[in-house]
């Protein structure tokens, strides 16, 4: 049976605070996997996204090129209380019938988008600061195929960069890490393994944000 937006995305965000709550204030200036972003910008991106699609659900307009800081006092704490708000907003009934956003999308594919962002920004974030992050199952098998159906025009609005290659013993996950154009082996600059920075603007992961 196929899981609700509402319900992949408390799977999601299940995964995600653990990663964002711990990142230390001496961590915020590092490098990520978005090349654009350093820490920081990372988290502040994910909060507009995270409150702009909260709005999306009600079938609102959003304005994605005015960023509030959201990363000042108890951040930690907030982001918690905006996932926690975008799952409501996703879990009302009847809120993936119909279309949303200036580009009249159907309200599903709005809502794997924020998925998206949620899942491949925390690995983002957990790799940038060296925490665990795994996928939940059902989150990735909706991801999957959702994201490579996406990824054209995603990387027409410079959303994705360009497929990175993999091996054939890849993981579903790094599958689809390589679809945004992510290095599944990025690591920060100072340690083991891949330091290759990918994306053009920082791959947001959700084609169709700015003007969703």
């Amino acid at each position: 049976m196929t899981q609700t937006i509402g319900e992949l995305l408390e799977a999601a965000a299940d995964r995600a605070l653990p990663v964002v709550r711990g990142i230390d204030d001496g961590q915020l200036g590092g490098g990520t996997p978005c090349a654009a972003y350093d820490v920081r910008a990372l988290v502040n991106h994910l909060f507009l996204v995270i409150v702009n699609f909260q709005a999306l659900a009600a079938r609102q307009e959003v304005d994605f090129s005015q960023e509030p800081e959201f990363v000042t006092g108890d951040w930690r704490g907030r982001f918690g209380d905006e996932t926690a708000r975008l799952v409501e907003a996703w879990s009302v009934p009847g809120v993936e019938e119909g279309t949303t956003g200036r580009m009249g999308l159907p309200a599903r594919t709005v809502g794997l988008m924020v998925l998206g962002d949620l899942t491949v920004h925390a690995w983002d974030l957990a790799r940038a600061t060296g925490a665990d992050f795994v996928p939940e199952e059902s989150v990735l098998d909706e991801l999957g195929p959702g994201l490579a159906a996406m990824a054209p025009q995603a990387r027409e609005m410079k959303m994705f960069g360009e497929p990175f290659l993999v091996g054939e013993g890849a993981s579903a996950f790094e599958r689809l890490l390589a679809v945004t154009g992510r290095d599944p082996g990025w690591r920060p600059t100072g340690t083991t393994g891949t330091t290759r920075t990918t994306g053009t603007t920082g791959t947001t992961g959700t084609p169709g944000t700015p003007g969703a």
